[in-house]
């Protein structure tokens, strides 16, 4: 009998129905989308395809050549357009898209017309600096209006954009331009964080004095700073903004046009260019955020809080949201300024019906406190979603009751930067969800979990696969297809694998149990690490727990707890034995943490992510790797200082 790929230890048998009057008015109130999309896939895109508006009709739905897929091929259509003009020709211009709120406390409304017209006007300032189809500008910017100006205007003419999220360092800004040839950088003076200025114009100086194709980098003046201009290069927004011809007709593109890249860390040291194309990526993005937030969008307002230097933010900030005619809510800063309200401030301010954030995120405002939530009414939200990383059993149930008030359906969703779009996730006005489970693939998604031999697990866990073609799909790593089928179609044969471990319970709701890279191996038994970090957060002391696996000569390897304590509650080698015990009795000895490490707070990129390579760096006593994205990389110092002192239980 095959050893289980990963072990299943954690079990949570807490549901949660749909709320009667939510599915009352809900947009998918039974199975009938699964029904349809059983049926015939294909023809089920073919339908969501047609809610876009084409100037020229496809011939072709999908072509596969595995791994190389094409969808809606020989159509034509501007994502631009189906973003902006169709709904201010359809009467909608004084709509809001956005209210934008800078971190110091200065907003900005922008209806769909504003937006209309910013877009045309830097379009046309695009071409006036050489910009043509199939051109790629590279965008490095805080989170202001013009960061999705710039790109719906390279949308408008064909040139595909590659935004750098503003927190990466100049090395990596370089490296991205360089290996995409842009042309054009646009960036900003800097933006606000935690109170602060903090510059992007130097750094970006720095990237481009490596990189030869740049031609004319624009820059928005956002922090009233004065950095150095290079005369004929360096070029400010509002000057630009100020001469340009307002009238930009939108081009119709191929639905295979690309639309961006967008650059993801692999296991070498060579970022990978995720490429994104038109007409597929905008099907399955509107068609998601539609049905997955349930999105009334004559009535409802959005707020997705990442930024959008990732793919959350290309897909569930931008390209999805317009595209339906949302109204959304935009914010340049962190949670903490000036206070740890700021979020809850915010959705009281502008009337939020839907929040869709990340589990980190969550974890942070339970370590905080309820009292911040609690000082402000939050009674307009419907939906929260989760986004970015399993989320928590416990972090779950904290979300749905504090910020939900309990009668808000949680939909956690999972997806990736390669695969553009939600892929799983519950349909709130259809599904019984389960706190810490993403549930089920969404109608038109097929994913399996699989062991070692690529045989499908039907309970216990296991590799999530997917198998077939879907049209959000990433369509290569941008100059390197080689590296594209090695990295996603090679370890099992006609299956999509990109790396993340699951798990299949009785009831076949998928549990995601996050990279397999992060799977312990403990006296022969593979353990996810995040079943041991939902078991420690599951104690009513714990705010947040990372846990990796560090080398040990008897167990070959031994789990190591980081765990950060909600306020109140204080760290002592006690405190550590009595989570031994829960995580001992929630799943088994075999998951007891040999040390337990109390920190103050984790090592995070400035998206939130947690860098486990830094712990475990940390945890085998190694030198720390690069630490540049860190969003404070004093944090690591401290847990050095603490992990040589913490009591290991033998």
């Amino acid at each position: 009998m095959a050893e289980p790929t990963i072990e299943d230890y954690y079990l949570e048998e807490r549901s949660f129905p749909p709320p009667p009057e939510f599915a009352e008015t809900a947009l998918v109130r039974d199975r009938s989308l699964y029904d349809q999309a059983e049926k015939d896939y294909q023809a089920f895109w073919a339908d969501q395809a047609a809610a876009l508006t084409w100037t020229k009709p496809w011939d072709t739905v999908l072509e596969w050549d595995l791994p190389f897929a094409k969808w809606f091929v020989g159509g034509q259509l501007n994502v631009s357009y189906n973003c902006l003009d169709r709904h201010v020709e359809a009467g909608r211009g004084d709509r809001v898209a956005y209210h934008w709120e800078g971190e110091p406390g200065d907003s900005r409304t922008l209806t769909y017309a504003d937006l209309l017209d910013q877009v045309q006007r830097f379009a046309n300032v695009l071409k006036g600096l050489g910009v043509t189809k199939g051109d790629t500008v590279a965008i490095y910017m805080p989170m202001v209006p013009e960061l999705p100006v710039a790109m719906l205007a390279c949308a408008r003419i064909g040139a595909a954009h590659s935004v750098v999220f503003g927190g990466f360092s100049s090395d990596a800004l370089r490296g991205r331009i360089n290996d995409a040839s842009c042309k054009v950088l646009v960036t900003a003076d800097g933006g606000w964080r935690r109170g602060a200025p903090v510059g992007l114009k130097g750094n970006a100086d720095e990237a481009i004095a490596g990189a030869p194709t740049i031609e004319h980098v624009v820059v928005v003046r956002r922090i009233e700073s004065e950095p150095p201009m290079t005369e004929g290069r360096d070029h400010w927004w509002h000057e630009l903004m100020q001469g340009a011809d307002p009238d930009c007709p939108a081009e119709p593109m191929d639905s295979e046009q690309l639309l961006y890249l967008l650059y993801t860390s692999g296991t070498t040291a060579k970022p990978k260019g995720i490429m994104h194309t038109t007409g597929g990526y905008l099907t399955q993005v509107a068609f998601t955020h539609k049905y997955v937030f349930d999105l009334h969008a004559e009535t409802d307002i959005y707020w997705c809080a990442a930024d959008i230097g990732w793919v959350t933010g290309h897909s569930y900030i931008v390209y999805g949201p317009l595209a339906n005619g949302a109204t959304s809510v935009m914010y340049e800063g962190t949670p903490d300024f000036p206070d740890k309200d700021r979020w809850w401030s915010i959705i009281e301010r502008y009337g939020v019906t839907i929040l869709y954030c990340a589990p980190t995120a969550i974890r942070t405002f339970m370590k905080w406190g309820t009292q911040y939530p609690e000082a402000h009414d939050l009674g307009s939200l419907r939906v929260l979603g989760s986004v970015g990383e399993p989320i928590n059993p416990e972090a779950w149930i904290w979300y749905h009751e504090n910020i939900g008030g309990g009668h808000c359906p949680v939909v956690d969703t999972w997806w990736q930067t390669e695969t553009g779009a939600i892929m799983i996730s519950p349909l709130p006005g259809v599904t019984a969800t389960k706190p810490g489970s993403a549930t089920f693939p969404l109608p038109g998604i097929s994913a399996e979990v699989v062991d070692d031999a690529g045989t499908k697990v039907t309970k216990g866990g296991g590799y999530l696969t997917l198998t077939r073609p879907w049209p959000s799909m990433l369509r290569g790593i941008y100059g390197d297809p080689e590296r594209y089928k090695e990295t996603y179609w090679s370890r099992f044969p006609d299956r999509y694998f990109a790396g993340d471990g699951a798990k299949v319970d009785d009831e076949g709701y998928l549990w995601l149990l996050g990279r397999v890279d992060d799977v312990m191996n403990v006296s022969g038994h593979r353990v996810s690490t995040t079943e041991v970090e939902s078991a420690l957060v599951d104690h009513a002391t714990v705010a947040e727990a990372a846990v990796v696996g560090a080398k040990d000569e008897t167990t070959g390897q031994a789990i190591i707890a980081f765990v950060t304590l909600r306020t109140g509650n204080e760290p002592s080698d006690a405190h550590g034995q009595v989570l031994r015990a829960h995580v001992a009795t929630r799943i088994g000895p075999i998951a007891r943490p040999k040390t337990i490490i109390f920190t103050d707070d984790l090592p995070k990129t400035r998206s939130g992510k947690i860098m486990r390579r830094l712990l475990r760096d940390v945890a085998e006593g190694r030198d720390l790797g690069d630490t540049t994205t860190l969003a404070d990389a004093g944090v690591v110092d401290e847990i050095k200082r603490r992990a040589a002192t913490a009591p290991t239980e033998e």
